[in-house]
């Protein structure tokens, strides 16, 4: 309902960061950009790369193309044929979004508001892949954590700080924002307002008599209206598809059993272990709890003595290999050598001293070559027919950087070669409506759309591993309006279609005009000199205009925009013609007799204050820190990102 006040008073909420989760909504960006985040102090006179500055903080191109990249794969997961057209329209927030960032940190570094090393580390202690055995922070998974995410210390550290720096200067402001109910009445007692009054419908059909073009009114209009019915580019294109399927490609029964004696861990037979571990930091606490284990004593209560310095886990069903990787190679050979039922250790690992018991040792089957041939089989086709396409492609482009022509590549590496009709650049054909290309070609329409018509041939990936395809122009007709005489049908609705409109808008400025004098509205509607549908009477409260589900019709709109006794034109959204309202009765509403309306109104205008203050705090920290940004270099970006570079 809130938001009805807003459209009302003409109030932006704006497309950028939305206050009540802005926090959320930057610490989802710092994620994504994580590897970017805080990136120097060069300022725009010796970096044009740098898009943002506040402080010492830096907003780059660089890590806004990255940022943008992400969106874009992330809507594709959604909308596989999404380009950078689709998320164009999200550049603007999350480049403020990233500013915004910038701006609390160097907003903190300015007031010494500075967050302690060991704060930092308990954050980072809390991600699960850095925790060890013992579930405690352990370096060697974090450094682990840090090359699978492509990340330093320093990254990881800068990100949390950022995280840190918007749950503790946002929150505050944002959060327990109050109305009174005084505040919220006036409000909630517009939405019990309830208004009256008529709507005369102004038909563009009403118009169009006696409306017959002349040559000279079409050949003006034509002229005008160029624009209108230019057909855009079309382009013929030579198409070549390479694979995803290679001919000839096979496997041997030798190769089949090669790679089956190659692979005996994964095929023969394979050993799990249940264990139970107990890790300690010192040695003598860990001969105390192999002691007591080997005097039949469970692992729990063998432990139990050394109290928290002991940390003991379950681990079910373990590899050799996947236990090696978590315990490491010595403990692992240890534990495996070893029968079911005994107790291995004392022995040293990164985490401490590890004593661990061996539960239970289960066998699995391995598969014998008669039944692993088919899987492996599927394998090495798929192997082998990958490096043959890889080979065809280099034939084909190594054909290409040598100077031959479309025709003489594809017949370098045996082709098959087609050709469109003329199509647009959305695949379609504007000559034969029926056809389309198919999807995974819309990249190769894209490279062929770009190319000019001597240019060497383009080599495209398709999608989904659909492998290659060459494209190039075989033919380019340019954007240009088809003759009139060729559209002299269209040329002649449309005419009439426009000659009606203004005649309607006419009639009905002069009806609104007539009403707005003290004219009934039913009387300046005959007076028009056209026969129009009666006047129809107009009735609702507001509440039912802020809580409609769906668009609301226009007239009903127009009804609470205007005063009492006045009239204004409106357009019908479907373009058939205009409405004129015409307000007769306003009852004010009173919320005193609703109280339950004025509650939830303090609740939505708490909301939106919080937002308020959060977005009103963000601007001041920008001003106080003197943000800049590099409209050019911005430009730049986004006219780089749309031809599809990076």
């Amino acid at each position: 309902m809130l938001s009805f006040f807003r459209n009302i008073s003409k109030s932006k909420i704006g497309t950028g960061v939305l206050v009540l989760i802005l926090v959320a909504i930057l610490a989802g960006f710092a994620i994504g950009d994580i590897q970017n985040f805080g990136t120097g102090d060069v300022g725009f006179g010796s970096s044009s790369s740098t898009l943002a500055k506040v402080g010492d903080q830096e907003v780059t191109d660089r890590e806004m193309s990255d940022s943008m990249q992400r969106r874009l794969q992330e809507v594709r997961q959604q909308r596989p044929d999404a380009d950078y057209a689709t998320i164009a329209g999200d550049f603007d927030t999350i480049l403020s979004a990233l500013i915004d960032q910038r701006t609390m940190i160097a907003f903190a570094d300015k007031y010494g508001f500075h967050l302690s090393k060991r704060l930092v580390d308990a954050e980072i202690a809390q991600i699960p892949q850095t925790k060890g055995l013992n579930g405690q922070f352990s370096d060697q998974a974090y450094q682990a954590f840090l090359a699978q995410q492509r990340l330093t210390d320093a990254q990881v550290r800068q990100i949390i700080t950022g995280g840190l720096l918007q749950r503790m200067l946002l929150t505050p402001v944002a959060a327990n924002a109050r109305v009174s109910v005084g505040m919220a009445t006036p409000y909630a007692s517009m939405l019990l307002e309830s208004r009256e009054g008529e709507a005369a419908a102004i038909p563009l059909g009403a118009f169009r008599a006696g409306l017959k073009p002349g040559d000279a009114d079409l050949q003006k209009f034509y002229v005008a209206s160029r624009a209108r019915y230019t057909i855009p580019e079309q382009r013929a294109l030579r198409i070549a598809r390479i694979g995803p399927d290679v001919p000839g490609v096979a496997t041997s029964e030798q190769e089949i059993a090669a790679y089956y004696n190659a692979n005996l861990e994964t095929y023969g037979a394979r050993q799990t272990r249940s264990l139970t571990q107990a890790v300690v930091p010192d040695q003598a606490s860990a001969a105390g709890i192999a002691a007591r284990a080997k005097s039949g004593a469970s692992m729990s209560a063998a432990a139990a003595p050394a109290g928290a310095n002991a940390a003991v886990t379950s681990v079910p069903d373990q590899t050799r290999a996947a236990y090696a990787g978590a315990a490491g190679e010595k403990i692992a050979a240890a534990v495996f050598a070893a029968p079911a039922g005994a107790v291995v250790g004392p022995l040293q690992s990164d985490f401490g001293w590890v004593v661990v018991k061996v539960d239970a040792v289960k066998s699995q089957g391995g598969k014998p070559l008669a039944q692993a041939r088919e899987e492996i089989a599927g394998k090495l086709l798929v192997d082998k027919n990958k490096a043959a396409l890889e080979e065809l492609v280099d034939t084909v482009q190594t054909a290409i950087d040598e100077g031959s022509n479309f025709a003489e590549a594809a017949a370098a590496a045996k082709l098959t070669v087609t050709t469109t009709p003329l199509i647009a650049a959305n695949g379609r054909s504007l000559p034969n409506p029926a056809f389309r290309a198919p999807a995974d070609l819309a990249g190769a329409i894209k490279a062929g759309f770009e190319s000019a018509p001597n240019d060497p041939p383009e080599i495209v990936t398709l999608p989904n591993e659909g492998g290659y395809v060459m494209v190039a122009p075989l033919e380019v007709v340019p954007a240009a309006p088809p003759p009139l005489p060729n559209i002299r049908e269209r040329l002649t609705t449309d005419w009439i279609d426009h000659q009606s409109a203004r005649r309607a808008r006419s009639a009905a400025e002069a009806i609104a005009a007539k009403a707005n004098r003290g004219v009934p509205l039913a009387q300046a509607v005959r007076e028009a000199g056209v026969a129009l549908p009666p006047v129809r009477p107009l009735a609702a409260r507001r509440i039912q205009i802020a809580t409609a589900q769906g668009a609301v019709p226009p007239p009903l709109q127009m009804l609470f925009t205007l005063v009492q006794g006045k009239s204004r034109m409106v357009a019908d959204p479907q373009g058939r013609g205009l409405f004129v309202v015409k307000v007769t009765k306003i009852v004010p509403g009173n919320a005193l007799l609703q109280p339950s309306l004025i509650n939830q109104m303090q609740t939505e205008l708490q909301q939106s204050l919080s937002e308020d203050y959060a977005r009103q705090f963000i601007a001041a920290m920008r001003a106080e820190m003197k943000a800049t940004t590099n409209v050019a270099a911005i430009q730049a970006l986004k006219v780089r990102l749309a031809s599809g570079a990076n």
